[in-house]
Formats: C-alpha cells, structure tokens, sequence
C-alpha cells in the first residue's frame, strides 16, 4: 500500500497501522467464531408416545473425549462408551436440574469396574479402575487366545453387580442393584429397568472402532414403556430389532436421530400402495409420536475432591479419609482423588 510505505506524516502511518491489526484481530475472531459453530457436538433427543418415551442419542464425539482423556485402548473404550452412552440418556429422564444418577459396573473380568455419572443438563463423566492395558492378560491362554465361557463369551467384564444410583434431593440417594447377566451393557441396562424399576424397556448402544483404534462413531436408543399399557409395543419393538441395522451402522449411514426414532416407529408390516407428492410410499407408524427435546450433550467433568467428599453418593458408598486418599471400607482397593484422571 502505497500510503502505509510512503506515508505523508507519522499519523498516517499510525491510522494504517491500526487499521491493519483491527483487520487482523476481526478475522481472527470470525475464524474462531466459524471454529465453533463448525465443531461436532454429540447430540440427543428425547420425546413421547402414547405407548412409550423415547431417547435416541449420538455420542460420538463425547466418547471420543472420554477414550482420549483416560487413554484407553479400543475394547475399554468400547465398553465405557457404552456406558456412557446409556447413562446420559438415563440423566435425561431425571426431573430435577441438580439431580444425578450414577451406574457402576463391578464385575470381575479386566474391563469389569468402571462408572459414569450424568444429571438433565446433557453432561456425563466417568472412571476406568485397574489397568486394562495389563488386566486384559487374565483372559488370555498361553497361546495368545482370548479364554471364552461356556457359551463362547469372551468375559471382558465377567461376573459381579450392576448398581445405578439416584441423588434426587432426599435424604439418602436411591440405590438399586442387580447381578450382572450379560456381557452387553445395553442387556444389563434394560434387565435392571425391568428388575429394579418394573419398566419394560428396549436398550440398543454401539461403539464402532476403526482400524486405527479410534472411535468412528458410538450412539444409542432406549424406548421404555409408560405405566398401565401392554406389552406388545415393546413387543413389535423389539421384533423390528432383529430386521434393522445397528445403532453405529444406521449413523455411519447418515442417517439423523429424528430419521432414526421414525424407523423405529415405522410400521415396517404394513406396506402402502398410495405414494406422496415426491412419489415415495407413505410411511405407516406403529402410533404417532412427538419429539420434546433437542439438544446437546458432552463429556465434562466439574467435580473436585472436596466436592465429592462431601456428596451424598461418597457417603452411602461409605469411605474412610486417610491423607488426600479414599479407602473403602468394604475393600482394600485404595483411589488417589488426585490422580484418576478428571473424574474426582
């Protein structure tokens, strides 16, 4: 520029010189404001029917953060993410806005404790104990083969309870508790609703890793029938499951959340001949169904030592402060507040 090489005087220059840097920090901001609203997010729905309530959620991006966060190799981060995934569509049916619920897996097997705590507000953190890098050997033979059971399985989480924890502003939390059934977290979950709540319920989760160990997309459904209706939505529902794709397969096929709840309430029996405007076959619906919420949700931890010590679920899990330690009371397994990563 012709003025800022030869300017007229040192006022010019300096008005050029200004001018430029507001240039700069105005196209700064504008990428860092493109930055943001181009980021991913992992995302949720949730709604109703007159059968059942709904929730369909892709949690993608919010796995990510947790393998990241707790370096965690794919068959772990498999399992927490879909623990994850299931306890922040759980936190979402929570009513009050400081409500939690805690799930805790305690199983034998080297991926078999973890947990994952969620509220209303979308955000979910959790834990991975013990060394899975190391523990996965006690299911490995001399040959180098993973050991199966009976049926097969490969015990990654193996034999012990599943227990969900509600704060809900009582005095005490809910606690409920099951023995574990399945080596499928998403089984687990429905098997406690039904045991533990008397809630009939259909739980889909996935957690996809590609050939590099990475995470290429995690999400999960959960349709749990109302109070007073009959089995046989679930029923249907659960009949549909064994003739569509997975979760992770329906997303890496582009599919949204809101295409997803409507096949899911499809009525792939019943075939129309009359077409819509476009010439495609109308679709019949199981029953209608209404979408109440959008929105985001995410992996975040805002937790810290004193705040943990002093909430109600340490207490009903009944912990003895030694230093800047916690020991159970009930075990010999000792956790450094300071050291698991962001969980406490």
């Amino acid at each position: 520029n012709r003025n800022l090489i030869y300017p007229q005087n040192q006022n010019s220059l300096l008005l050029e010189i200004l001018s430029i840097f507001s240039y700069k920090i105005k196209k700064e901001k504008f990428i860092e404001r493109k930055g943001k609203i181009m980021e991913k997010k992992s995302r949720i729905i949730r709604g109703t029917s007159k059968c059942a309530r709904f929730f369909v959620c892709d949690t993608t991006e919010l796995v990510k953060e947790a393998k990241k966060i707790h370096e965690l190799d794919p068959i772990p981060a498999r399992i927490f993410g879909e623990l994850l995934t299931a306890t922040v569509m759980m936190g979402k049916d929570l009513k009050g806005e400081n409500d939690l619920i805690t799930v805790k897996i305690n199983g034998d097997g080297p991926f078999g404790n973890m947990l994952a705590t969620s509220g209303k507000n979308g955000e979910v953190k959790g834990y991975v104990s013990g060394n899975p890098s190391e523990d996965i050997f006690k299911i490995i033979d001399e040959n180098g083969n993973f050991i199966t059971d009976e049926n097969g399985k490969i015990r990654f989480i193996g034999e012990g309870t599943l227990q969900v924890i509600k704060d809900i502003g009582l005095k005490d939390p809910f606690s409920g508790v099951i023995k574990l059934e399945s080596e499928e977290i998403a089984d687990n979950i429905a098997y406690y609703f039904l045991l533990s709540e008397q809630i009939k319920s259909v739980v889909a989760l996935g957690v996809q890793i590609n050939e590099n160990g990475e995470i290429q997309k995690a999400g999960g459904y959960m349709v749990q029938l109302l109070p007073g209706v009959e089995d046989g939505f679930i029923d249907k529902l659960e009949d549909k499951l064994r003739q569509i794709r997975s979760i992770t397969e329906l997303l890496n096929g582009g599919m949204s959340l809101e295409q997803i709840v409507e096949l899911l309430y499809e009525d792939i029996t019943v075939f129309e001949e009359e077409t819509d405007v476009d010439g495609a076959h109308k679709k019949t619906y199981v029953e209608d169904y209404e979408i109440l919420e959008e929105s985001d949700i995410e992996y975040k931890c805002n937790c810290s030592k004193e705040k943990y010590l002093s909430s109600k679920v340490s207490r009903l899990w009944s912990r003895q402060i030694i230093g800047d330690k916690v020991l159970k009371t009930t075990s010999s397994e000792v956790i450094t507040l300071s050291g698991i990563n962001l969980m406490f």
